[in-house]
């Protein structure tokens, strides 16, 4: 199961899922996009369930986890990805907007876990991935809404995950922590700038997050950080908070903003889908980056953290060998 599964992280997600040898179930509010996202499952040789469904909603949650397992078996896997933002200061973002960012943002994770686990915990396996960011740890100016569903987000994964413990369960929860991506969002965000919204350099493809989401789904980490950038700022702001502060409020609401303006009543996806099938992409492209080495790194940080011990041992052999010759 993947919420969101239509558009940008989301759509990748599904993408990778099928080619990986998942069947997918589908859930979003776009219908005609969601069909489309099943056509491309099903060229990829798996079953696919379009699931027309607003995640603020947990009964319409709870009913599309009963119909995809009825029609494809056991959810082995459920991805929470749906989220929706408002880029705007605090000052001119209305408590009805917040509360709605909130509900999808947060609540949706919240309604998918609750869902998930009621089929997953009574046969003790499966795996939550909750897509993350690295603003779930580190917030960032014109973006309150969505840095608090986020921080919120993960403070009820690890509730949930030491509840878990307690029980013995082996079922897996995980979060992926994602750098800035190039995403339709930026296109659909409501915003009060005038000026098109970015994601905060550097920018990656949607389909490095798919491929680190998958990763996550098959492998028993606590947490995956996507992207040197990710790291950098998760760790920036434990090491020098305040310093983090003077930092972001001095560049991020220009980061934030490209030069290309926009229209003051552009349309959003906030309270309705935007039309049309949206696609992965955004229209960073040409800057965005296909792969990150940060992300190899961390996948493979136990074969070399055995090899850095490893040559560490031998460099303090060979010294200790050479002051006794």
């Amino acid at each position: 199961m993947v919420t969101g599964a239509t558009s940008g992280v989301g759509r990748a997600t599904v993408r990778a899922l099928a080619e990986r040898g998942y069947d997918v179930a589908l859930l979003a509010r776009n219908k005609e996009a969601l069909a489309h996202a099943r056509e491309e499952v099903e060229q990829r040789g798996q079953r696919a369930l379009a699931l027309p469904a607003d995640v603020s909603d947990a009964e319409a949650v709870e009913a599309a986890g009963a119909r995809a397992e009825a029609e494809l078996g056991p959810i082995d896997v459920w991805v929470n990805d749906a989220m929706a933002a408002v880029l705007a200061p605090l000052a001119e973002t209305s408590a009805e907007d917040f509360r709605r960012v909130t509900e999808v943002t947060y609540l949706g994770f919240v309604h998918g876990t609750m869902a998930a686990l009621r089929r997953m915990r009574p046969r003790n396996r499966g795996t939550i991935v909750q897509v993350g960011s690295a603003l779930a740890y580190r917030s960032i100016p014109l973006q309150a809404a969505y840095c608090g569903a986020k921080f919120a987000t993960r403070g009820f994964t690890d509730s949930l995950r030491t509840e878990l413990m307690h029980e013995g369960s082996r079922v897996h929860v995980t979060m992926v922590q994602l750098p800035g991506l190039n995403t339709p969002q930026f296109g659909q965000v409501k915003t009060t700038l005038r000026r098109h919204p970015q994601p905060v350099p550097p920018i990656f493809q949607p389909e490095v997050a798919a491929r680190a989401i998958v990763w996550a789904a098959e492998h028993r980490r606590r947490e995956v950080w996507v992207g040197a950038s990710t790291l950098k700022v998760i760790l920036g702001g434990f090491v020098g908070p305040g310093v983090a502060d003077r930092y972001l409020a001095r560049t991020n609401v220009e980061d934030q903003q490209t030069n290309l303006p926009i229209e003051a009543d552009r349309p959003h996806y906030l309270y309705e889908p935007m039309p049309d099938d949206q696609g992965a992409h955004g229209i960073f492209t040409e800057q965005a980056k296909q792969h990150s080495a940060a992300w190899a790194l961390s996948r493979h940080r136990r074969a070399i953290g055995l090899g850095a011990g490893a040559a560490t041992v031998a460099a303090a052999g060979a010294a200790i060998r050479a002051a006794r010759a």
